[in-house]
């Protein structure tokens, strides 16, 4: 049998456990605390990280789609989607060359004849001259305006009936400016951006007419006026397009945000501006959508709501933003998409007509090589790069369109540079002070565009509207 002093030694160490075990219990605890407490500081740490790699790989114009002016730490050297060509910057060899042109007919010649011998100083004025060369010289001679009066007049007929001739039309006050003055104003305007400040200065300085900021309001009120036939044509015109482009950028009425819109092709622009970036400007400007075109846009939700036969997605944008996923991540999944793209883009430039309508490995392949893209696993915590994976895949019918259709291009390019000038006027002249004036700028805005891609001089063509009857 075990003695007392046995069964002591076993209640002491009985005693000494349960307190090791309390001591443990305790430590279990303060680790679980711990535990917690590195959790929370890893979801911190992990936070902290990814807003501190917005800073580290921000975005900007060469990946992704913000504006140049909205780049931090301006100036930078930018990083351009081209690639090198190995030629030389400038001319390159056996290209023609352009130089100015004489005039068989010039307006005046003036004959330059030497009066004495340079050697011994005789007088040799009235001896006959032998012609050595010519050469010619353009100016502008002095601009003056030319101030035309009408006179109406009336007269009795034999009957008795009096009869008074009639003003032409436009000539509406008793003084009134041209239409030439009326063209000249929305071209200044329009096509060269200038300030209505400057354009004051600019007639006083070069043309010697006086005008007023409300007369130059007035002039592009009646233009914008005479404009509206052949604007609305415009719209008829790109809706019966195969091919449309459209985009939108922000501008500024008095302070607040408002939406310029771009419709256009390879001919003509229509542009329009609404407070609404949503499909409501869609549906009002094109309540028919554009059923036999394909729409080539970003990834801007509201283009997919419009009735089209198919789409195209800007391949531009997305090689921007793969840049910027590239940088953000360091993964080889955003270089992979981006060769496939640009090989697409260089698979169309070596198409001929009939491969759009018939079987073709190349493109084939390429589709092969975008369900492979689409199926690859990118890790969850590259969130943005998943989001970018997610929105191919559910736009993959949209990516390669350009390949099916010859006249479809991969990029929206088109409907950029028709917004861009939008942008370019605001920078200069500042924002809009009203809807009308809006409304006129992008009227006029919309015909100088189509001028300029039919190859017509801009002003030209605003004369020939100037020259319109209109009412003030």
């Amino acid at each position: 049998m075990r003695s007392i002093k046995d069964i002591e030694a076993l209640f002491k160490q009985v005693e000494n456990l349960t307190s090791h075990v309390g001591h443990l219990e305790n430590e279990i605890k303060d680790l679980k605390h711990e535990n917690e407490m590195l959790k929370d500081l890893k979801r911190e740490n992990d936070l902290l990280k990814e807003r501190l790699s917005k800073y580290e790989n921000p975005k900007n114009s060469n990946n992704s789609s913000i504006p140049p002016s909205k780049d931090e730490n301006r100036p930078f050297k930018s990083k351009s989607l081209r690639k090198k060509t190995g030629r030389k910057p400038g001319g390159q060899k056996g290209h023609e060359g352009t130089t100015l042109e004489m005039v068989s007919d010039p307006n005046e010649i003036i004959d330059h004849s030497p009066e004495y011998c340079e050697c011994c100083g005789e007088n040799i004025g009235v001896i006959p001259g032998e012609f050595v060369e010519r050469r010619q010289e353009i100016d502008i001679p002095p601009i003056a305006p030319v101030v035309t009066e009408h006179r109406v007049y009336k007269k009795k007929c034999s009957c008795g009936h009096v009869t008074t001739s009639s003003f032409p039309g436009g000539v509406q006050a008793s003084v009134s400016y041209g239409p030439m003055i009326e063209s000249l104003t929305g071209y200044f305007h329009t096509r060269q951006y200038i300030p209505f400040l400057r354009m004051q200065e600019l007639f006083r300085d070069i043309f010697s007419v006086p005008i007023s900021e409300g007369g130059i309001h007035c002039l592009l009120n009646r233009l914008s006026a005479k404009s509206l036939p052949l604007y609305y044509r415009i719209r008829d015109l790109v809706i019966n397009s195969p091919v449309v482009g459209s985009d939108e950028t922000g501008g500024r009425l008095n302070g607040k945000r408002i939406w310029i819109w771009a419709w256009q092709n390879e001919r003509f622009t229509w542009l329009r501006g609404t407070d609404n970036r949503g499909y409501k400007t869609i549906e009002e400007s094109f309540p028919k959508g554009f059923t036999s075109a394909v729409l080539v846009h970003d990834c801007w939700r509201s283009h997919f709501q419009t009735d089209v036969q198919t789409h195209q997605l800007c391949t531009a944008h997305l090689l921007r933003e793969l840049n910027y996923l590239e940088e953000r991540y360091n993964h080889r999944w955003p270089v992979r998409f981006r060769k496939f793209i640009i090989d697409g883009i260089e698979l169309k430039k070596k198409m001929e007509p009939g491969d759009y309508y018939q079987p073709l490995q190349k493109r084939t392949d390429l589709e092969k090589r975008l369900t492979k893209l689409l199926a690859s696993r990118i890790d969850q915590n590259h969130k943005e790069l998943v989001s970018f994976q997610k929105r191919m895949l559910k736009y993959k019918d949209f990516i390669l369109t350009f390949l099916y259709h010859p006249k479809v291009p991969p990029d929206n390019n088109g409907s950029e540079r028709a917004i861009r000038n939008v942008k370019v006027k605001q920078k200069v002249s500042g924002q809009f002070k009203s809807w009308k004036g809006v409304n006129n700028f992008l009227i006029l805005r919309s015909i100088t565009d189509t001028a300029l891609k039919n190859k017509q001089p801009v002003l030209n063509a605003l004369n020939l509207i100037a020259k319109l009857a209109g009412t003030d």
